[in-house]
């Protein structure tokens, strides 16, 4: 009797810029043994894995790259969808929830008939709101379906801290949390470079101010529209951090992510997805994780809850 080894499968849902700039990265990440590409435009998803396969003779490990589609997310731990509206040059990521909310449901309909029964992540904007609405079209747990929330958002305000205090931006520990959007925010009192917090670091030597830390925060948040002006899109960026955020899953990683979860009660804010720190792992967001800010950072976390709030109850009540 022949045996067969349980592979790992990731389904991605979106051969677009964002979701081909995802397989391209997962093909190379070494984290799954399959991944299966799902698109409306079944010739488009083709044409990316036939791509993709061509490059894996020269990849770290063996994987099977094929266009499927809903019924081949039934074996997959993960799925991954970046499928959607694209954001369009002086369009924000709010303008996009009729167009995408309708493109989410039937696309979460599709997923769970086909008994799907693991983690779906969610990179379609506006991200807080798609990926509430696909946790309430699914069913499943609220641990089970996140957004990709503010990973892009920290890792842009990372890398931009890196440059500004001349060291390695992987050991700049800063958040932006709330709205992958406009109302997003920098949790300045919750930061550390090399150990110090702002206020340290502000005091002890006046090459830098709080002047310059807020210019970085603005070229954080409007950062998308920077780079829709210059190319259209955005794609290898975030294409990096669902692969990250895929690597904690499938890895058991127990590693702090800045997620777009289900909040309930964390931070005063009830009933909505949005960029929280979170233990993400095998059972998707282990846990939120409560770091301490001031009264007004807490106010600007408020303000941005009130606006995807606002935004979503429309959609729920079918207006």
């Amino acid at each position: 009797m022949e045996l067969h080894a349980k592979v790992t499968r990731v389904a991605l849902i979106g051969a677009g810029a964002v979701g081909s700039s995802f397989a391209y990265q997962m093909s190379t990440a070494g984290l799954c043994e399959e991944l299966v590409i799902i698109d409306v435009n079944k010739a488009k998803a083709e044409g990316e894995a036939m791509d993709l396969n061509h490059g894996t003779p020269f990849s770290s490990s063996p994987m099977r790259i094929w266009a499927g589609d809903y019924a081949d997310c039934r074996e997959a731990e993960v799925v991954v969808i970046t499928a959607g509206a694209p954001q369009k040059p002086g369009e924000t990521r709010l303008d996009l929830v009729a167009k995408n909310a309708l493109i989410m449901k039937e696309m979460i309909r599709q997923i769970m008939e086909s008994g799907f029964d693991g983690i779906i992540v969610v990179a379609s904007n506006p991200v807080d709101i798609m990926a509430h609405l696909a946790w309430k079209y699914s069913g499943l747990s609220k641990s089970r379906v996140f957004g990709s929330g503010t990973v892009l958002d920290t890792a842009r305000l990372r890398q931009m801290l890196g440059e500004y205090f001349h060291i390695d931006s992987r050991n700049a520990h800063a958040y932006i949390l709330g709205e992958h959007g406009d109302t997003e925010f920098a949790a300045w009192s919750n930061s550390r470079i090399y150990g110090k917090t702002i206020d340290e670091l502000l005091a002890e030597d006046d090459r830098y101010s709080q002047a310059d830390l807020d210019q970085i925060y603005i070229n954080v948040r409007d950062a998308a529209y920077h780079i829709i002006e210059r190319k259209g899109a955005t794609y290898y960026a975030i294409g990096l951090g669902l692969v990250r955020i895929v690597r904690a899953i499938l890895g058991n990683e127990n590693c702090l992510l800045t997620v777009g979860a289900h909040v309930d009660g964390q931070y005063g804010i009830s009933g909505i997805h949005i960029g929280v720190p979170a233990i993400i792992n095998r059972q998707g967001v282990r846990e939120i994780i409560e770091v301490s800010l001031t009264e007004e950072e807490l106010k600007k976390f408020h303000h941005s809850a009130d606006v995807l709030r606002q935004t979503l109850e429309p959609v729920l009540q079918g207006r």
